[in-house]
């Protein structure tokens, strides 16, 4: 078959992304044509992939976003394919993977009125009911199970053309075997002494992940524990902003920004707890990345994939709606006890073995290539 793949930005270390290319990869190795059809391209292209960048401008987004799909729909019609797998809402998709939240319930529930009439509203509202309107026939690869609802709310979708994936964790991120001798040397290598407590955040859009809650609590922390442990916050993202609000908090250079990276799971093994309050979290892959390479996790309960963190038993889910004070106390409490996050380590590396957390990319490719019917 020849698929065709589509997704507004392409860069390696983001979530959508990197579900992305696991799953074209695996439709590749299936003995499947690849093309690709973006807005713009970071990082290597797999052999055998063929990428094209659309040469589109626009002031705002969703303009160009507009400009993509008529860009395609034109290449299309000269070089038709047999499926078109869509990463981002838009029209003419026969499969779509739903990485984001349900906009139409956003923009009725967080949003005023005056906002529904602007064409940046009507852009995406529209995008999203060519995916989701009852007689639409795209089929859609969930991996959310609070989202469905929400969808089938708004544009009555059949409930059959849902087909919900379990996660897709990439096994290089579990724990190897010398795992303790990786440890000790990534916190050489950031002069992490054995009295030091290391707090990682990862994921790209800062805002979002919630950086700012997570900098109130480090700066909230008694004053003795403040003073040896860190923070490295790792995505794409612009820091200025909580740059500045973390020197407001006093925190000096107990906080460092990095950009999105390769060694990960160096990170994983090295730190003694992932801090992930995010606003809001269709899933949070990072989450379960953390749980198998066994390190402790505190998160707030609007992620997707909170609930796993609670069933594995290897971190602290926090109360909805989000409280900063109990996020301070749970940080607390987490740093000074090492017997918990130590019991909290070994529960989520037992959960690693028994749990499918693993196969999202083979059960996304066997809907796109019809072998699966629900």
């Amino acid at each position: 078959m020849q698929l065709a793949f589509v997704l507004y930005k392409y860069f390696p270390f983001g979530g959508l992304q990197r579900d992305f290319m696991r799953i074209a990869l695996e439709c590749q190795k299936r003995g499947h044509q690849i093309r690709v059809y973006t807005l713009i391209w970071e990082g290597d292209i797999p052999p055998g992939f063929e990428v094209l960048v659309a040469p589109v401008k626009a002031i705002f987004n969703h303009r160009r976003n507009e400009k993509l799909s008529a860009w395609m729909a034109a290449d299309l019609a000269k070089r038709p394919v047999d499926r078109l797998i869509g990463f981002n809402k838009m029209p003419g998709l026969d499969v779509y993977y739903a990485a984001d939240g349900c906009f139409e319930d956003k923009a009725q529930t967080l949003r005023g009125g005056l906002y529904r009439r602007w064409g940046r509203y009507r852009h995406f509202a529209e995008y999203e009911r060519a995916v989701f309107a009852k007689d639409a026939h795209t089929e859609v690869l969930m991996i959310s199970e609070v989202q469905q609802p929400l969808f089938i709310k708004h544009y009555g979708t059949p409930v059959e053309r849902f087909h919900l994936l379990p996660p897709g964790i990439s096994q290089d991120r579990r724990a190897p075997a010398n795992a303790s001798e990786i440890r000790a040397e990534f916190r050489k290598e950031f002069n992490l002494g054995d009295n030091d407590l290391l707090l990682v955040q990862i994921g790209s859009g800062f805002k979002t992940k919630g950086v700012d809650r997570s900098l109130k609590a480090l700066a909230a922390l008694p004053s003795a524990l403040r003073k040896r442990t860190r923070l490295m916050v790792i995505g794409q993202d612009d820091p200025k902003v909580f740059q500045l609000q973390s020197a407001t908090l006093g925190l000096g250079d107990q906080v460092q920004f990095l950009k999105g990276r390769s060694d990960i799971p160096r990170f994983l093994l090295g730190a003694d707890l992932l801090i992930h309050p995010a606003y809001n979290e269709n899933t949070g892959t990072v989450l379960l990345e953390a749980l198998v390479a066994g390190l402790p996790v505190l998160v707030s309960k609007v992620c997707g994939y909170a609930h796993y963190i609670a069933e594995a038993d290897s971190g602290l889910v926090l109360d909805e709606p989000f409280e900063q004070e109990q996020l301070n106390g749970y940080l607390q409490r987490m740093l000074e006890d090492q017997q918990a996050r130590a019991s909290w380590s070994r529960n989520g590396l037992a959960f690693a073995e028994t749990a499918d957390l693993y196969s999202m990319p083979q059960h996304a490719a066997d809907v796109i290539l019809g072998q699966e019917s629900a």
